[in-house]
């Protein structure tokens, strides 16, 4: 394998590595186990089983949202400095740091410690989200140096499928292993969790944190062997000239027409997608009664589909470019969430459902397939419409920029949730305000251009 191919590789393995912090801690067992034991501390304070679960799913929104509040701030800040001096992997393994550290200190998370415990969990965990986004946007500043423009399509949705595979794998692994559900104490092989952890004090499942840092620390080796820096003139630390550079940028954004319309459009349906994704197994276990192992085996489905629909989906983004795969999948993702929005056990958009019956669990898990495969070629897709954006010379400042678009109200889609749950009452109905935001994404996407602003320029003559 020649260099270029190595770096490709390396970088596809960032993907492969980071992707448990989603996987495993925002979706199908960390994000479930809290809101387990969030509802059980609200129990034993006295609030019936509903309020209690919709009150834990409310504490988990607004985690979410004060996390991603900190990444919209600072994500274009920071990718501007770094463009400025030149260099991007010293912050991706600043960052690496926080992750690991971040994601082991949720092995401390256990059952019946009390608020106090509760809010540790939402800080560390906070923390390493916040740690993963950040290094993502580094990373992700390098695509444009990988490979020719026409070929970055199929890169990035490779990369995607790698990761999502990564996920699967991991995910696996945790429910096999690991894992207990919380009635049985065995994992999903009927076995005690390995290394003699304790089921009754929820050990495997919560190893779930160390087992994410660890994860990230063997397979980041590739990435540390094969990925270098471009050539580039290295620059001083001048964090003054770069943050002026940004508000030149923004104001800019006004005369760039395709561009201010993407990022908004991304704004918008990337928040609730991310949404999605933190609140689906919180909405298993507090709606239909899913214990962890159900949910990781819900996750496992959803993870294949969006191994196999990112790497289809790659392929389509370079036959037809990203914009049809970012249109196709966010009217797929609208679906998914009138699908959730209307589903309990009992009824399905008032027709009637057996309570006792398989039919609301196979509807979920067919809602967790297209969610996984939606979800895996629209973020492959997007990122190779930024790309399509973007100047290589300031590619982690317009990667910020992107990653401010996918967290400037991914802070109020949480906290819609959140407010919307709280109000109601209703896990269900919390879902709701994710419908408007995709509707809205996809309306402005009419006006972005589907080859980038280079088209956009040929196309008006200057």
């Amino acid at each position: 394998m020649n260099d270029a191919r190595k770096r490709i590789w390396g970088w596809y393995f960032f993907d492969w590595a980071s992707q448990p912090y989603s996987t495993l801690l925002l979706t199908f067992i960390f994000g479930p186990y809290f809101a387990e034991i969030a509802r059980g501390y609200y129990l034993g304070a006295g609030l019936e089983a509903e309020a209690a679960a919709a009150q834990a799913q409310a504490l988990w929104g607004w985690g979410i949202t004060i996390s991603s509040l900190a990444i919209a701030v600072l994500a274009p800040v920071l990718g501007a400095i770094a463009d400025s001096t030149g260099r991007r992997l010293v912050w991706i393994w600043a960052f690496s740091a926080l992750y690991v550290a971040a994601s082991w200190a949720l092995w401390f998370v256990a059952p019946g410690g009390g608020e106090g415990l509760l809010w540790f969990g939402l800080i560390a965990f906070g923390l390493g989200f916040v740690a993963m986004e950040f290094a993502t946007i580094f990373t992700n500043a390098l695509m444009p140096t990988l490979a020719p423009r026409e070929e970055l399509g199929a890169i990035s949705g490779s990369g995607f499928a790698f990761g999502y595979l990564g996920g699967l794998v991991a995910l696996a692994a945790m429910l096999l292993f690991l894992a207990e559900g919380a009635d049985t104490g065995t994992t999903l092989l009927g076995q005690s969790p390995l290394f003699g952890l304790d089921p009754e004090a929820r050990e495997g499942t919560r190893a779930v944190g160390p087992f994410t840092a660890l994860w990230y620390v063997v397979f980041m080796i590739p990435f540390a062997l094969w990925v270098r820096e471009p050539h580039a003139l290295p620059g001083r630390l001048r964090p003054g000239p770069a943050l002026a550079r940004l508000r030149e940028t923004l104001r800019g954004l006004r005369h760039r027409r395709s561009l201010a319309a993407y990022l908004m459009s991304s704004l918008l349906y990337r928040d609730a997608l991310n949404a999605l994704y933190a609140f689906g197994g919180v909405y298993a276990s507090g709606v239909l009664g899913w214990s962890i192992l159900r949910i990781g085996i819900f996750g496992i489905l959803g993870a294949v589909a969006a191994v196999i629909a990112s790497w289809i989906g790659g392929r389509a983004d370079r036959r037809f470019g990203p914009k049809p795969v970012v249109t196709t999948s966010i009217v797929l993702l609208t679906l998914v969430c009138l699908v959730i929005v209307g589903l309990d056990r009992e009824t399905l958009w008032g027709i009637a459902l057996d309570p006792a019956g398989e039919t609301p669990d196979r509807i979920f898990l067919l809602c967790g397939i297209l969610l996984g495969a939606g979800g895996g070629t629209i973020q492959a897709a997007s990122r190779t419409l930024m790309v399509r954006h973007t100047d290589p010379a300031h590619a982690t400042e317009a990667f910020g920029l992107y990653a401010l678009s996918g967290k400037v109200t991914s802070f109020i889609a949480p906290a819609l949730i959140a407010a919307a749950t709280d109000l109601s009452g209703s896990q269900r109905i919390g879902i709701a305000p994710l419908i408007v935001l995709f509707i809205a994404g996809l309306v402005l996407l009419g006006w972005v251009s589907p080859g980038g602003e280079q088209t956009e320029r040929a196309a008006s003559g200057t």
